[in-house]
């Protein structure tokens, strides 16, 4: 009965030609009996359930059960539901802390079904109960989304495909499981620890990287991508998960922090943990947990010296679970992060760690508190080295952890979540966090009305392909005349804060104010200068250094700006309807000074392109200014809401991300 029951357990977009139920809900089975009726309470009927390949009740990858007159959710049990004859309807429930993976049934001496169990957060009794509908659809049963990049002044949204439904997913997600070096190890041991979210979460966390194990993607952080495909490359995670699959498990080129996290996603979702992607600008990496990420400039203000790093933005992972193994209070999202940072209990994981934790400073809490903690709150200290050897403290406004961010729940709006990190900046919380946490409090305003003030201000539209005037602005809140040098220069830049070439560059010695003026020094941004040295981030890293010749005081104000691509315009043409063809109508227009060769559009969508991508190359060039056109044919296969997924690539304008919502009729 798979249809009925894949449908009854939420599971049916995985297809109905096998049986796929959640643990602690009943399912139902037909029996044929061959000989005789079935007599309440004089037939009987043995049932062994078994999963992995050493079954072992003390594992409880093994449960032996008999008939019972009605069925028990908080154990294995089976009850007959329909009346005596010689067809039997016979409802069996998994018990709702049963570990997920492929199950045997033996029925008596001779019935044996093969089926898939996924944790269920439909169920109260599972500990990745979520109670919330809405939420269940967003977290479980969505197969699109958004994540998010660009830079925390202007948040990017671009759509993914996560695709955990579609043909052949779910056997990868469990044959990576069965691949993750614990299993190999011991895997008696490790199917019974499949019954806890918190134990799968952490193993996911390894093995979507490839850093010690036969993980899926290999991380790589430079402008050359041999032998493999660039991270702005991917739309989805079906295509990466096939690709690993169909190599024998060999890492899939390349990934980034928000192509590993959605990876974990879709995985997630897959084997039914609830789980959502978030972004967190300005994201500090901490390897030596001091809190503190330490930065050398020159007078220039150029980055001279940086042990640790300063990611413009990071996307990691929270899946939704019951933390038993803590205090109360503590139960919800838990963060995970399967870009491969630094090592945890000597692999390259971290978490699952509550977010709550986080936000109340509670650092012992397992797993790599720290860390995650650092990401959203360690101080930046900035010291200036002169020519002549000595240095000095600069001060420096840049706060870390802003604008945590994921999508929406029911629309693509983001939603802000970073007062679920962090109590507000100053507040009396937060500093009774960070004295939990043994750190020193942050000196992080510093008084606007106090001494000279410098900040960065931009036009709204910077746009790639345009020339655009930056701005630093210097206020004098001191009574006495000032006379400063100020140094005000661009690079492109990472995402991971890498820094490339200067963009653009302008000192100026003797800038004077008199008491309570204001400057506003300007910095032409020509696209013939940066067109060149931008990578695929689109980002470029403003940096101002004001110097006061009077006390020697610096002050350093920094801001990454990243660049709009153009926007790709997608129109449906046809009645959507499943398994009705349908054709996308998609232009993008060139906002570049100069000719686009080699242009390629390419589509993908769960249940819109049948887990496929469908790519569509123009025959000619595309003047600056011209439309680049193309009509791509697709027939979707279920209906709903769907999200169309679109990348244009050029050998200039390399990887825009569009999307279209559609509504599939039945």
């Amino acid at each position: 009965m798979c249809e009925f029951n894949n449908m009854d357990h939420s599971t049916d977009l995985n297809g109905a030609d096998r049986l796929i139920v959640r643990r602690g809900q009943p399912f139902t089975i037909s029996l044929y009996l061959y000989s005789g009726n079935y007599q309440p309470g004089v037939s009987s009927l043995d049932c062994i359930v078994e999963t992995g390949p050493q079954p072992l009740e003390q594992y409880g990858t093994r449960a032996s059960f008999g008939l019972s007159a009605n069925i028990d959710t908080s154990c294995w049990s089976a009850a007959v539901t329909s009346p005596p004859g010689d067809m039997v309807a016979l409802s069996i429930c998994s018990a709702p802390d049963a570990p997920i993976g492929r199950y045997t049934l033996t029925l008596g001496r001779s019935g044996q079904i093969e089926f898939i169990l996924l944790f269920n957060p439909w169920c109260t009794g599972d500990s990745v109960f979520m109670e919330d509908k809405q939420s269940l659809d967003e977290y479980v049963l969505s197969q699109d989304g958004i994540i998010y990049r660009g830079s925390a002044k202007h948040p990017i949204p671009t759509p993914w495909n996560f695709g955990q439904f579609e043909s052949g997913i779910l056997d990868i997600c469990l044959r990576i499981l069965d691949m993750n070096p614990k299993c190999l190890k011991n895997p008696g041991k490790d199917c019974s620890g499949r019954r806890n979210p918190i134990y799968v979460s952490r193993v996911l966390s390894a093995m979507v990287n490839c850093n010690d194990d036969r993980g899926v993607l290999l991380g790589k952080w430079a402008d050359s991508y041999e032998g493999g495909v660039s991270p702005m490359f991917w739309r989805g995670s079906v295509e990466i998960l096939r690709n690993w699959d169909t190599q024998a498990c060999q890492p899939v080129r390349y990934g980034q922090c928000w192509v590993f996290a959605a990876v974990a996603c879709s995985i997630s979702r897959a084997l039914g943990i609830p789980c959502r992607v978030v972004t967190n600008y300005l994201s500090a990496h901490d390897s030596n947990s001091d809190l503190v990420i330490e930065r050398v400039i020159n007078e220039n203000g150029d980055l001279i010296q940086a042990k640790e790093m300063l990611w413009n933005f990071h996307c990691w992972v929270e899946s939704w679970m019951t933390r038993p193994d803590f205090k109360p209070g503590f139960n919800g999202w838990q963060a995970s992060d399967p870009t491969p940072q630094e090592k945890s209990e000597g692999t390259y994981c971290c978490g699952p760690i509550p977010v709550r934790a986080i936000k109340e400073g509670e650092l012992t809490f397992k797993y790599d508190a720290p860390f995650v903690f650092a990401e959203v709150n360690a101080d930046v200290t900035t010291i200036m080295k002169r020519k002549d050897g000595s240095t000095s403290k600069v001060t420096n406004t840049t706060v870390v952890g802003q604008k945590i961010s994921t999508k929406s729940v029911g629309s693509d709006a983001r939603e802000d979540i970073t007062h679920l990190y962090k109590y507000p900046e100053g507040s009396d919380e937060e500093r009774e966090a960070f004295k939990k946490a043994n750190h020193q409090n942050k000196l992080l305003h510093q008084q606007e009305n106090e001494g000279l003030h410098l900040t960065i201000k931009v036009t709204p539209d910077m746009r790639k392909g345009c020339d655009f005037d930056v701005f630093a602005v210097v206020t004098n809140n001191t009574q006495s005349n000032k006379k400063c040098r100020l140094v005000f220069g661009s690079c492109a830049v990472s995402y991971n804060g890498i820094l490339g070439e200067n963009c653009g560059f302008k000192d100026l010695l003797n800038v004077e104010l008199s008491p309570g003026a204001e400057r506003r020094v300007p910095l032409r941004l020509n696209y013939s200068k940066y067109g060149g040295l931008l990578n695929e981030d689109n980002l470029i890293r403003l940096a101002a250094l004001l110097m006061d010749y009077s006390t020697r005081d610096a002050t350093l104000a920094v801001r990454n700006i990243v660049l709009d691509n153009p926007e790709i315009k997608v129109r449906i043409l046809g009645e959507p309807k499943e398994n009705r063809e349908l054709a996308a109508e998609i232009t993008l227009r060139n906002p570049l000074p100069e000719t686009l060769e080699n242009c390629c559009f390419s589509i993908e969508g769960a249940n819109l392109t049948a887990g496929q991508v469908i790519s569509e190359r123009l025959g000619s060039s595309v003047a600056p200014g011209e439309d680049a056109t193309v009509k791509i044919y697709f027939t979707p296969t279920h209906s709903g809401l769907r999200k169309l997924v679109v990348d244009f690539d050029s050998n200039k304008l390399c990887h825009v991300k569009g999307y279209r919502n559609v509504i599939i009729g039945k």
